[in-house]
């Protein structure tokens, strides 16, 4: 869907021909001044051997040597529900790991079969308005690259922007839009380390198309599809949800759904060559209009996403089986 162009001006909703000229510069000014106020703090503060040590005390607790990573997104830790032999730790007994203190983030790396696939769930994101590094945002995917992960499932919950999506959608994410990573807090900034990857990684194909392809077959197999959709992402780094004007400006720049994490695990995990897959559950419907009464809060989130959990467990599941069964190989 090609996205309506509109007038630079927050308090109109008028169609233009095209994008104002002083719309884009009032963008490229935002970026520049978001980028000196934060590029301070962008380089990485985690060294190879912080990785090493805290995958070889994983390696040392559990017999489980898993080969799929599912990121489990706001009130959907109960995607580790369908796993066998399962062996559960709590983020803060890890070493060097951070710890979730978003309201359902659970803050637990559950390790366990689906089937005979051998998965790690982490139950909970790590986020930079919690105040962390997007180096310890990022931490596990690398302990997962090294402890031999070949596929990272991550799962979120986001803000409908496309006026065709409703509450309780899927939406399986076909690329995304990195506003943080335009202001200089990426987190492959810094000195890059070449046992993890090269230094100028492509993102053009981030999401596996295979793996998205795969997604929409089982999602029509589950009887899915009305509410299963292909979009593009944009993170913001929250904690607050997004104005109307900052709605508006995202709809433009073709964003279907916003949210507050997924692209810095998304980004480090094609840096380590890990074949990607992003499903975002539609939670809310992002206001674009001054006189909407109806307000975006985080128990709206955590209560969507508990309706929609067992078909996303039943569709993760599916997805992993076949993943193994199919060995996708390719990006």
């Amino acid at each position: 869907m090609t996205p309506p162009a509109f007038t630079h001006r927050s308090d109109q909703w008028e169609q233009s021909s095209g994008l104002d000229s002083g719309f884009l510069v009032g963008v490229v000014l935002w970026t520049f001044c978001c980028w000196m106020m934060h590029t301070k703090g962008s380089s990485c503060c985690c060294s190879f051997e912080d990785y090493k040590l805290t995958t070889e005390w994983l390696l040392n607790q559990t017999s489980h040597r898993p080969k799929v990573t599912v990121i489990c997104g706001s009130g959907l830790g109960l995607l580790a529900d369908g796993a066998t032999n399962k062996q559960t730790f709590r983020y803060q007994d890890i070493p060097n790991f951070p710890v979730s203190t978003a309201p359902g983030h659970e803050g637990c790396l559950v390790f366990g079969l689906i089937e005979d696939t051998p998965c790690v769930f982490m139950q909970g994101h790590f986020h930079l308005y919690e105040g962390y590094s997007l180096c310890q945002v990022t931490f596990p995917i690398r302990i997962f690259k090294l402890m031999g992960v070949e596929y990272v499932l991550v799962t979120n919950a986001s803000g409908g922007i496309c006026p065709d999506f409703k509450v309780g959608d899927i939406m399986i994410i076909k690329d995304h839009i990195n506003l943080p990573g335009f202001a200089g807090q990426h987190p492959l900034c810094g000195p890059n380390d070449e046992r993890f990857g090269i230094r100028f990684p492509c993102m053009s194909d981030a999401y596996c198309k295979d793996l998205r392809r795969l997604a929409l077959d089982v999602g029509s197999e589950l009887g899915c599809s009305d509410f299963i959709r292909e979009g593009v992402y944009c993170m913001v780094s929250g904690p607050n949800f997004e104005t109307i004007a900052e709605a508006r400006m995202l709809l433009i720049l073709g964003c279907d759904s916003v949210g507050m994490s997924a692209v810095p695990e998304v980004t480090v995990a094609k840096h380590c060559g890990l074949r990607v897959l992003g499903l975002s559950l539609i939670t809310n419907m992002v206001s674009l209009d001054y006189s909407r009464e109806e307000k975006a809060n985080h128990e709206e989130v955590l209560q969507i996403s508990k309706m929609r959990a067992e078909v996303l467990q039943k569709l993760v599941s599916a997805l992993i089986s076949r993943c193994q069964q199919q060995n996708i190989n390719t990006n």
